[in-house]
Order: C-alpha cells, then structure tokens, then sequence
C-alpha cells in the first residue's frame, strides 16, 4: 500500500477510536456541572459515563462477530449511525423536558450500542489491511487517536460548559457524522476473510481458538481492561477534587486534564511506532508499564496534594501509555484473519467494561481516599503478577542482567 493512501486510510480508520473516547471524556470536566444542573448525586452523574461504556462492552463481540461475516465496513457505519442518533436524543434530552435524565440516560444507552463498532472494529480493520511492523505502527497510531480524543475532550467540555453542558453532544453529533463520511468514502475494498461456516461451527472455531490462545488472551485483557478502569476512575475522582477542593475550573481544568492525558498520547505513539514485532521488547515496555502504573498508585497512598495527584496520575498514564500498543499487537496477531474480528471484539469489551465500572467504582470508593487508592494499588499488583507470570517477565530481567554482565567483561 503506497505511503499516501495509508496516511489517508489510517486517519479516517483514527476518527473510529476517537468517536469512542469522546463519548466519555468530554464529559469528565462538567461531571460535577451535570450534577448540579441535573440535581442528581455524583453516583447517578457517574452512571451516565458507565451505562455507556457498558452498553458498548455488551454490544463489541456481538458486532465483532456480525463484522466476521457480514463485512466491517458495513458494521462501522451502522454502528456511527447508532451514534448520531443516541446524540440527537440526549440533545432533546436537554433542552428543558420533563425528566431530562432519563432522556439522558436512554440517548447515552443508543450511544452505546454504536459506540460498540467504533475502536474495537478499528483495530480488527488493521488487522486486515496491513502485517507486520506496519500492523504495530497503526495500531500505535490508533491508540495515539485514543489519546488525541482524550486530550480534546476536556477543552471541548470545558467551552461546552460556558454555553450548556448539554453543547458537548453537539460537537460528538458533527465528529460522529465525520467519521461515517470519512470510512464510507475513504475504505473501498478489504482483504478479510469472511466467515461462511454456520454459527455452531462457528462458535466450535472460536472455543478452539480461545482454549489454544487463553494464556496469551486473559491476562493482556484483563492487564487492558485494569489499566483503563484505573485511569478512568482517578480522571473521575480528579474532576471532583479539582472543583470541589482546589476551586479550579473552566478552561483551566482542561488544561489540568492535558498534562497525563497529553503524556498518555506521546507513550502510546512512541511506543507503536518502536515496538514493530519485536516480542522481546514489547515484554520489556509491558513490564514497564506495568511497574510505572504499580507504583504511582502506592504512591498516592501517602501522598495528596495537588501537584503529587497531577505528577502520579502522569505517571500512571505513561504506564498504561506503555501496556495498551504492545497489548493491542499481540492480541491482534495472536489470531488469524477468519477468527480476529470475534476475538479482538472480544478483548475490547473487557476493555470497555474497565472503563465503564471505573468510575462508578471510584464515584463510591473517593468518601475515603486513602482506602480507595489501596484498592486500587491491590487490584493492579495482583493483576500484574498474573500477567509477569503468564508471560515470563522475570526472563526479560535476567536477560537484561546477563547482556549487562556480557558488555563489562568486554569492555
């Protein structure tokens, strides 16, 4: 494929996983405004990012598998459209009826289901237009779209937040709309082998696939769906501190939200683009993220201010900036082209469901900080030995010590 045409292909296939962040992140900086706004408590403001996020979990292997057989492009575009009309329903929503939340609350859950088909097709729509390094690179370049979408969303919030909260839709309506031009006219043909088998074989197949690749697939999902929920949750328990304790907000508070978020962006796309299929290296940037990710949450332990909060939470992005690429590379060629669709739609619900339960979990663990970030720092030790475990990290380690050991004798 010629350099012009996959810059082309790789931006509008971008806009996907960009659709996907901004139905959560661009609401982050006006949480405690909905709130207000709404009159509802910080738990049903949470739900209204998680009802998203969990729809979109529920809905991601029932579109992987329909991308399997029916075609991804065609699951791509009906699932933005999902999305535009989960938008024009909040936005009426919004505009004064009676029982505005439960409007709300029913458009967030149509966004859901479209928001299903967005990212996790992305990445399958890779796995079948390039290989090899460049597969790596693209999919690094699609997690640095996540993190572009993180780094806006909250400047968007914060404008939208000086007009009405409800403003944010408006813009999600118009970038979702760009999004289904963009792949309709950009994506004329793909090389995927489609599914013709009947669904009992299918699901036979896919057994088969899960039983041989469970080492590899659980922990690297699950080592996905923890970073993520962490990182959503502290973003959840940083927009109520930064306006409830410190007073902040405007267009100040999207400026606090760049710096992990903007850090998060520049790993993600340094990382793809160096890890090419290099299986040594991306253990050696999975073990460190995992270690950066471990140790800025014990640090919140102990330490509460402000710029400690702003300073490990960069920390952690960086860290979850590290593990997501090389996650999303091994995933997507651990399986073949037939199964991928399924199988990574698979991996990006656990990864969904990290995102929708982070902040419901952290809306009710934030009463007792201290507590909250021990949980939080259990939860990732735990899920990071499994996955040093699963895939011989200490080997890295030691590999590195004996290079070490190897160069000062010579030198």
């Amino acid at each position: 494929m010629k350099k012009k045409a996959t810059v082309y292909i790789m931006s509008t296939i971008g806009l996907l996983p960009l659709v996907m962040v901004l139905g959560n992140s661009m609401l982050l900086p006006i949480l405690p405004l909905m709130e207000d706004e709404l009159n509802i408590t910080h738990i049903e403001v949470g739900m209204l990012l998680s009802i998203f996020s969990l729809i979109a979990a529920i809905v991601i292997p029932i579109v992987g598998f329909l991308s399997d057989r029916f075609g991804r492009k065609k699951l791509v575009l009906l699932s933005l459209f999902f999305v535009m009309v989960g938008n024009l329903v909040t936005i009426i929503g919004g505009h004064g009826f009676k029982e505005p939340y439960t409007w709300i609350l029913i458009g967030r859950i149509i966004q859901g289901i479209g928001a299903g088909g967005t990212a996790p097709l992305a990445m399958a729509l890779i796995g079948d237009l390039f290989e090899g390094e460049q597969r790596s690179k693209s999919l690094g370049i699609i997690e640095v779209f996540n993190g572009i979408g993180k780094v806006v969303s909250p400047f968007i919030g914060a404008i939208a937040a000086l007009f009405s909260w409800y403003s944010v839709f408006y813009f999600y309506f118009f970038a979702s709309l760009m999004a289904f031009v963009g792949i309709y006219f950009s994506i004329k043909s793909i090389n995927q082998e489609k599914v013709n088998e009947p669904l009992l074989h299918y699901l036979k197949m896919l057994m088969s696939v899960i039983r041989k690749e469970a080492r590899t697939l659980f922990p690297l999902s699950l080592i996905g769906a923890v970073g993520l929920f962490l990182l959503f949750g502290m973003l959840v328990f940083l927009s109520f501190e930064i306006e409830r304790i410190y007073a902040l907000n405007g267009l100040f508070k999207g400026f606090v939200f760049m710096v992990p978020l903007g850090v998060l962006t520049y790993v993600s796309y340094w990382t793809g683009k160096n890890i090419a299929s290099n299986s040594l290296y991306m253990k050696k940037l999975l073990l460190l993220g995992i270690t950066l990710l471990t140790g800025s949450l014990l640090s919140l332990i102990f330490f509460h201010q402000f710029h400690e909060l702003i300073f490990s939470l960069t920390i952690a992005a960086s860290g979850v900036g590290f593990i997501l690429p090389c996650v999303n590379t091994i995933i997507t060629s651990t399986v073949g082209g037939k199964e991928r669709g399924f199988i990574v739609s698979i991996y990006g619900m656990v990864r969904f469901l990290g995102v929708a339960f982070g902040p419901i979990f952290f809306s009710l663990w934030m009463q007792e900080v201290v507590s909250m970030f021990v949980k939080a720092s259990l939860l990732m030790i735990i899920t990071g030995i499994w996955v040093v475990i699963s895939f011989k990290l200490t080997r890295v380690i030691k590999t590195r010590k004996v290079q070490l050991t190897i160069r000062k004798k010579f030198n």
